[in-house]
């Protein structure tokens, strides 16, 4: 009896669970906000935390049914921290997955830790030491890891496009509203065809090996176009047919 006593005495406090809860009210609000500025990307966080638990919780538990993904998920990498390894980076070869990242990240100026940054404005669990959440990180910080798979730039129908790709691939509710959303907003505008490309985006997500269940580190230094052929990953040709002028017509302001 003193025994168990002892053991129930310094038994820890369970974990505050990951929430698998939506949030549709929050979701549609945090939306409009988004269309009417689409470089509000504490937006796209607000909108993937109301409604993206329950797809975060069958993405991790598909990774764990995949040949690699027992030990993907049992080292739990952090792989901002990777991204943001410029020695790293710089040692991938020309025309690799990498060296395309490497040079999308630095012309735009943008990082993995600033990312990861917006992503934990408001919010107290985003590093939470869950399975769920560390998955819900991994998708983070692959995005735009996709922008160069897909092809999609960092434009309004680009970023859309790849929002339609991302519903495909993960089936989270978030990026299906968000997509919806544009699509919706963009057929204001019928001088090209905005709404089309990203259908086209979903579509090819679709068409595509699962992404989430990549080794990223073996990605990274693999020849981006053979990349692309062997994830089933083909060309956004829709997106490719607007001038790249015209691409921010995708998201005309809200009135």
């Amino acid at each position: 009896m003193a025994m168990t006593a002892d053991v129930a005495e310094f038994r820890a406090p369970a974990p505050r669970p990951v929430s698998t809860k939506m949030d549709w009210g929050h979701a549609f609000r945090a939306l409009q906000k988004l269309l009417s500025d689409k470089e509000d990307t504490r937006q796209v966080f607000e909108i993937m935390r109301a409604l993206n638990g329950r797809s975060t919780a069958r993405g991790y538990l598909r990774l764990l049914s995949t040949v690699e993904g027992g030990r993907i998920a049992y080292a739990r990498e952090e792989f901002a921290r990777r991204l943001m390894d410029d020695a790293w980076l710089d040692s991938l070869p020309e025309g690799s997955v990498g060296a395309a990242y490497r040079e999308f990240i630095r012309s735009e100026q943008l990082s993995a830790d600033g990312l990861a940054d917006v992503s934990r404005e408001g919010i107290e669990d985003v590093d939470n030491a869950h399975p769920y959440a560390w998955f819900g990180r991994r998708t983070r910080d692959v995005h735009d890891i996709w922008h160069i798979l897909s092809g999609y730039g960092r434009d309004a129908l680009g970023e859309a496009s790849l929002v339609a790709f991302s519903y495909a691939q993960t089936k989270g509710l978030g990026w299906a509203l968000i997509a919806v959303g544009a699509a919706s907003r963009s057929r204001k505008d019928r001088s090209q065809p905005y709404a089309k490309a990203i259908w086209q985006g979903y579509r090819r997500g679709k068409a595509a090996k699962w992404l989430l269940g990549e080794d990223y580190e073996r990605l990274m230094a693999e020849p981006l176009e053979s990349a692309r052929r062997r994830l089933g990953i083909t060309p956004p040709t829709v997106y490719d047919s607007i001038p790249e002028e015209l691409r921010n017509g995708a998201l005309p302001k809200a009135a």
